[in-house]
């Protein structure tokens, strides 16, 4: 016995000296990478890991002269008084149909896009049509807001095209039933240059012998790109659409203020601007922060069943 846990005690031991042996080697070869790591290291846990401590907010009638540790601990209230507000159905539901409708049409449109743009040959050309494609995501989302509202005034550009067809002119962002398409449409414009991004590094990985070999078996170019070049995206379309699924409830209050009014607040209130009116303008920060932590907990459901499916069915996962 004595013996059997000596020889335990001496492998674990050298487990651990090759360990420390890998990490020296590889730190006197990527010592570098490692020192240009140390900043993000300590963005993330400056400014996402050590405010999680924040959470017990969630629990408690929170109010800042007391602070953390004075405030009242009310447990549940918080989560009780969010779920049997009369506004909870609206705004979840709102906020749903919004995550599913950018997934449902906004997700594909990248793929589409880096697919196009990789079949220019032509360097300059598909140069300035990358570089038109991505400079809406740097434009400030006021801005973005502010274009919006006055091309779909009455008296807007959008108004005046559709006037010739004989289309009678409306403030589109005074119609409910419009605020969910402008608002998808709008953001797919703004962001689907900037995220084809990744899938054009995929597509420049893929090595060109498979399109020479599958040019000799006879495929033409769309078979080429049903047996070869979609094929080496799935790993990336994945992991992409995991995390995608994974910020469903994640939907930022900012456009949606920008945007809403009183006419359309029943089709465009989503759960991030009905906690910011909560949390900021009646400084119910308790409550706006149970808000946040139910947004969480169920981004990381979503987060575990999509990543589960996708490791069953493609073998393809975060973990």
């Amino acid at each position: 016995m004595l013996c059997a846990a000596d020889t335990s005690e001496e492998q674990t031991g050298g487990a651990g000296a090759v360990f420390l042996k890998n990490l020296q080697r590889d730190w006197k070869r990527n010592k570098y990478i490692y020192l240009m790591a140390i900043p993000v290291i300590l963005f993330y846990a400056v400014f996402c890991y050590m405010p999680m401590a924040g959470i017990v907010i969630a629990f408690q009638d929170f109010e800042p002269a007391k602070g953390v540790w004075g405030s009242d601990f009310v447990f549940l209230d918080n989560f009780i008084a969010f779920f049997t507000d009369y506004q909870f159905p609206r705004i979840l539901k709102n906020t749903l149909l919004l995550s599913g409708g950018l997934i449902l049409f906004g997700f594909p449109v990248p793929i589409i896009l880096a697919l196009l743009i990789n079949e220019l040959h032509w360097k300059k050309y598909k140069r300035v049509i990358q570089t038109v494609s991505y400079l809406p995501h740097f434009i400030s989302l006021v801005v973005i807001c502010s274009l919006i509202t006055e091309f779909t005034n009455s008296d807007g550009v959008i108004n005046q095209v559709l006037a010739m067809f004989g289309v009678e002119p409306t403030t589109w962002l005074m119609r409910p039933e419009l605020f969910k398409p402008l608002f998808i449409v709008s953001d797919i414009w703004q962001h689907a240059g900037w995220s084809s991004i990744v899938y054009l590094a995929a597509l420049s990985a893929i090595d060109p012998g498979l399109y020479e070999a599958a040019t000799i078996d006879g495929a033409g170019r769309f078979k080429q790109l049903l047996h070869v070049t979609l094929p080496a995206l799935i790993p990336t379309i994945t992991i992409l659409f995991i995390m995608r699924i994974g910020n469903v409830m994640s939907l930022g209050y900012e456009k949606v203020i920008l945007l809403y009014n009183s006419n359309t607040m029943e089709t465009a209130d989503v759960i991030a601007s009905f906690a910011y009116r909560k949390g900021i303008l009646d400084m119910d920060y308790g409550f706006s922060t149970a808000v946040g932590l139910f947004n969480s907990v169920v981004n990381f459901g979503f987060l575990w069943l999509a990543n589960t499916f996708s490791k069953k069915m493609t073998e393809n996962s975060l973990w």
